[in-house]
């Protein structure tokens, strides 16, 4: 297979603070991107400006205020690369994190999609851990993997990573048609866009290409939309899954399982979130649509907790 050319797109909404970083950890790159896109959603501040301080060494367009799935399915619309890669303003890439990938899909040319481990940072830079250790997914494929770098993960292996997903938005690659055939992020979410799309990724996948090492970094900040706001971030995330149900219901049966068990985590994560704000009501009423619509031990356990607080 010819080298993969990677189109790296940006969105960028009053970054002005970390645009440049994250630039320049895509320009450092040991596999070069094709092209470098940054589409700036309507920023006030002086994100223009820093984008434009890299002349023609990016791609540069604005767009009205209309979020993060926008403006990256307007970067795919546009890009000319054959592969698709994702960085989120804040966030960077490692130096090999193109070439990971790209090595991998000359010499396998039936890997659907690549993903891999990342690492999450707070603003001052210490490390606060690993995405795969951190998650029942991840720890599942690090084993499979043993001693290996890399490892393919099979449809045995998808209810686990949808209902727990280790891989991000910033260390996912994929072919450009691939994500217009499914036609990008879901629009109207701000919370849990990625599982949306990552979801009905996964449902048309038979091999996916993991990196079982750090590849990039995930900004931890008070900023981010589910700390401002925990107890709307976590009702948004619930939302975003109710809507993927309507979809979900014609995916492969491993995917819908680790769909079930993701919604009704979720649910949890909101009914715990609410009684922390002393809304038990509330907080019961979040969980249990799951006990009604899918009867399991594991439903009835979470309703319990929340009833004993």
């Amino acid at each position: 297979m010819s080298a993969p050319r990677f189109s790296v797109i940006i969105p960028a909404y009053n970054a002005q603070a970390t645009l440049a970083r994250a630039l320049d950890s895509v320009l450092a790159q040991s596999w070069p991107a094709f092209e470098i896109i940054v589409i700036d959603d309507g920023s006030i501040d002086g994100t223009a400006a820093i984008a434009a301080s890299y002349g023609e060494k990016i791609r540069y367009l604005r767009q009205d205020n209309a979020g993060v799935s926008a403006a990256r399915n307007h970067g795919a619309r546009i890009a000319s690369g054959d592969w698709l890669a994702f960085l989120d303003a804040d966030d960077w890439y490692y130096l090999d994190r193109l070439k990971r990938h790209g090595e991998w899909i000359v010499r396998d040319i039936s890997l659907d999609f690549l993903t891999g481990d990342y690492e999450y940072r707070d603003i001052s830079g210490v490390l606060l851990g690993c995405s795969m250790e951190s998650k029942a997914s991840g720890r599942a494929m690090l084993d499979k993997a043993k001693d290996s770098r890399d490892v393919i993960m099979q449809e045995a292996d998808f209810e686990s990573f949808i209902a727990d997903h280790f891989g991000d938005t910033h260390t996912l690659s994929l072919p450009r048609n691939t994500f217009l055939e499914l036609g990008g992020y879901p629009l109207g979410f701000k919370v849990c866009e990625d599982v949306h799309f990552l979801t009905r990724l996964v449902a048309r996948s038979h091999r996916v290409g993991v990196v079982c090492e750090p590849m990039a970094v995930y900004l931890i900040h008070a900023a981010s939309a589910t700390r401002v706001d925990p107890v709307h971030a976590q009702f948004e995330n619930v939302r975003t899954l109710i809507a993927l149900g309507e979809q979900v219901v014609n995916l492969p049966a491993a995917v819908r399982r680790g769909y079930t068990t993701r919604l009704r985590q979720a649910r949890l994560n909101l009914g715990y979130t609410l009684s922390k704000t002393g809304n038990r009501m509330g907080a019961m009423r979040a969980v249990l649509p799951s006990l009604i619509e899918a009867p399991s031990l594991a439903s009835m356990r979470n309703l319990l907790s929340i009833l004993k607080g």
